[in-house]
């Protein structure tokens, strides 16, 4: 299993919104309001990590109010 870290920047206002959209997600398995740098951290978890990177492109960059994302990979030790 591959595991995903989203970190996303949102219109101000909409973190709400985007929150509620994104937390019901099929391969989302963690939703967080944040204070700072980023409005919202997402876990992903998949089969792989060319699902995560797919959800992240197709999916959550596609909600409206989503500025700008970071994903960082988990690895497997």
């Amino acid at each position: 299993m591959a595991v995903g870290y989203v970190l996303i920047n949102v219109t101000p206002g909409k973190e709400t919104e985007v929150y509620q959209k994104i937390h019901v997600l099929e391969k989302v398995s963690d939703t967080t309001l944040l204070f700072g740098d980023y409005d919202i951290l997402v876990k992903l978890e998949a089969d792989n990590l060319g699902e995560i990177a797919q959800t992240v492109v197709d999916t959550i960059r596609q909600v409206p109010g989503v500025l700008d994302t970071k994903t960082l990979a988990g690895a497997e030790l």
